[in-house]
């Protein structure tokens, strides 16, 4: 197979910018011939930007998979409690899947969803995009290379930046665990995946810790209103100060989250997106739940231990990362594209500087595109970085952590399983 069709289910920010736009620079490799999208702007958007013709274009998921099929695959990239049914639907159909994270809010549709993928024997990629990123995959085979002997232990840092956990996790789509997930599978479960290959085992203990400690109606300040623009007497000392993020605000991830805000990117049109949407509320004011803080301890069966941190309170973004091994450690900063591997036999230090990626999440976004496109070019035949197998585990461990962090206990990820089971009944495909 040469060039595939495609269509998208979900055609917003990950979807139409991060996947998407892959088709735009390598034409050669995919084309999308079909959307589906509630929003009426973001269908007639996509239709221009990729040619799709009126017929192909739906104002639902369920429309599109209704029909006839249309391409080789589908991309999906709806809202986290909207993932199941789709996918389920388009494997039936006989569509290969690229599922954005996280796969499902749901432990037992993760594990039904993996099933279905060998079931019907289609490419089920779930976009763990780390995995396709220049920092990991270095990593990885200085790893596979034996560069520090046996790996023994990880500590792996989640840097979310504030403004990002108070566009995405206090104001935005991803604040309530009832609506969406819980934090730690929402922004996590790229890291409890990237940690799952590196250890390079399955993961069978799981200890957690962590909850929302500032972005609470205890800490607003006195006077704050409701709403930022209704006159916040901090306004010039608050970091959270709705205007100072989406207007003023002129580096790329202020960028990224005026992107979001409104589709009329001028000062103008924000802000007055910011008097009628969500992303004007003070921080200390909305219906959020998720954590702002948690720790997660994960215990491998070849006895590697990680501790991993994801934390709000950090002005850079990006993730941290020293793996020990019995003969050297390896030091990374994904942000400053920076490795350091140090030999306990020699002393040296070897510093590895990386090129600056041009594509989202380290490059890793058009990687899984470029992976999956290949996958499906092969009818399945071929064997991707990740599989569905991997993305259940890795789902697993984020579930893991949350029911220890919420009841107190170290978890088993056997005795989890087995408890899903005899809490939700058979797991078989069509259940």
């Amino acid at each position: 197979m040469g060039k595939i069709k495609a269509a998208l289910i979900g055609a917003g920010q990950r979807g139409m910018d991060a996947y998407a736009s892959y088709a735009l620079n390598c034409a050669e490799d995919i084309e999308f011939v079909a959307v589906a999208d509630i929003s009426i702007e973001r269908r007639d958007l996509f239709k221009r930007t990729h040619g799709v013709v009126e017929e192909n274009c739906f104002a639902s998921w369920e429309e599109l998979l209704e029909g006839p099929k249309l391409a080789d695959a589908v991309l999906i990239c709806t809202q986290d409690q909207m993932h199941f049914e789709p996918a389920i639907r388009a494997l039936e159909k006989g569509y290969h899947v690229l599922l954005e994270k996280p796969m499902s809010p749901s432990p037992l549709e993760c594990l039904i969803m993996g099933e279905y993928a060998e079931k019907y024997e289609r490419v089920f990629s779930i976009c763990h995009v780390l995995r396709f990123t220049e920092f990991f995959t270095s990593i990885k085979k200085l790893l596979t290379d034996g560069a520090i002997g046996k790996l023994v232990t990880i500590q792996h840092t989640e840097n979310v930046e504030h403004r990002h956990q108070a566009h995405s996790f206090v104001r935005g789509n991803w604040r309530n665990s009832q609506t969406s997930s819980p934090m730690i599978l929402a922004k996590s479960c790229h890291d409890m995946d990237i940690l799952l290959w590196l250890a390079d085992a399955d993961c069978t203990k799981v200890s957690s810790f962590g909850s929302l400690t500032y972005f609470n109606s205890k800490n607003a300040p006195e006077g704050a209103p409701l709403h930022c623009l209704d006159g916040c007497p901090v306004q010039d000392e608050c970091p959270y100060y709705a205007p100072k993020i989406y207007v003023d605000g002129k580096d790329w991830m202020a960028n990224v989250l005026r992107s979001t805000v409104s589709s009329d990117s001028g000062d103008e049109g924000v802000l007055q997106a910011l008097k009628e949407g969500p992303y004007g509320r003070c921080v200390f004011h909305c219906d959020n739940n998720v954590v702002d803080h948690q720790v997660v301890n994960l215990e491998f069966a070849n006895e590697v231990t990680v501790a991993f941190t994801m934390s709000a309170f950090t002005h850079e973004g990006g993730r941290s990362v020293k793996l020990m091994g019995t003969r050297g450690q390896i030091r990374g900063d994904m942000e400053k594209n920076e490795i350091e591997v140090t030999s306990f036999i020699t002393g040296k230090k070897e510093k590895i500087l990386l090129d600056a990626p041009a594509e989202g999440h380290g490059g890793g976004d058009h990687g899984i595109m470029r992976d999956f496109i290949r996958l499906v070019q092969s009818d399945g035949k071929e064997v991707g970085l990740t599989n569905a197998r991997a993305s259940v585990q890795s789902h697993l461990m984020a579930f893991a952590a949350e029911k220890s962090r919420v009841e107190g206990r170290v978890i088993s990820i056997t005795e989890y399983i087995n408890e899903l089971k005899r809490t939700e009944g058979s797991l078989s495909v069509g259940d």
